[in-house]
């Protein structure tokens, strides 16, 4: 039975797997749906990649905000795309705000205080999961966004811009830029920044977010 108790699920036919080493990476199968009321199936054809992470850095100098992006190439949409350093959730534990702290590192260069690290997801409704999906018609993933504010001397970011950063091995190839926050909602289409941008502004609307501290 699914979690809409309206649905029942008859079968699973697995058509294709990715292994990440000796883990399931991602998975493609298609699901027998029926739902009760009708005795009809419904769309069950499902791309499963399990949870990820993705964190909006704000740092603020000189009295400007400042939001860090990676660029790198996207094969599915074949471009180079500004997005959130981001990366899927593999920790065995569930430390989603570990993730999202070790894979700005990884992709940035840059090592955040966890305690300065704000869910920003947590803020929906916990009827909604209080995590984003991009594509629920056809894959899993959720997103949980967080947001890290700070002040620094314009000197680190004009070390971040252009900083050529990333796990070669794993073949990220990946480049720091460093934009406007006022002007990143015109700069990329990627979603996970969008949804981000709309997160964060509401929250601070709302007054949710902490005072950040010199």
């Amino acid at each position: 039975m699914l979690a809409n108790e309206a649905m029942v699920l008859r079968q699973v036919l697995i058509q294709g797997v990715d292994m990440f080493g000796s883990r399931v990476g991602f998975l493609k199968f298609k699901a027998d749906v029926i739902d009760k009321e009708t005795g009809k199936k419904v769309p069950g054809i499902v791309f499963a990649r399990g949870p990820a992470v993705a964190v909006l850095i704000l740092l603020e100098s000189e009295g400007e905000t400042y939001a860090v992006l990676t660029e790198q190439v996207r094969v599915p949409v074949g471009k180079l795309i500004l997005e959130l350093p981001a990366g899927m959730l593999d920790d065995e534990n569930g430390d989603i705000a570990g993730t999202a702290i070790r894979e700005v590192e990884e992709e940035t260069g840059l090592h955040l205080n966890q305690d300065a690290v704000v869910d920003l997801t947590a803020f929906l409704a916990p009827s909604t999961g209080q995590k984003v999906f991009p594509s629920p018609g056809g894959c899993d993933e959720d997103i949980g966004l967080f947001l890290y504010r700070g002040k620094v001397d314009k000197e680190i970011i004009e070390q971040l811009q252009g900083k050529e950063t990333g796990l070669r091995d794993h073949g990220e190839m990946i480049k720091v830029h460093v934009v406007p926050y006022k002007t990143l909602w015109r700069m990329t289409a990627d979603a996970k920044v969008l949804a981000a941008i709309a997160l964060y502004e509401m929250a601070k609307r709302d007054g949710l977010l902490p005072i950040l501290k010199d």
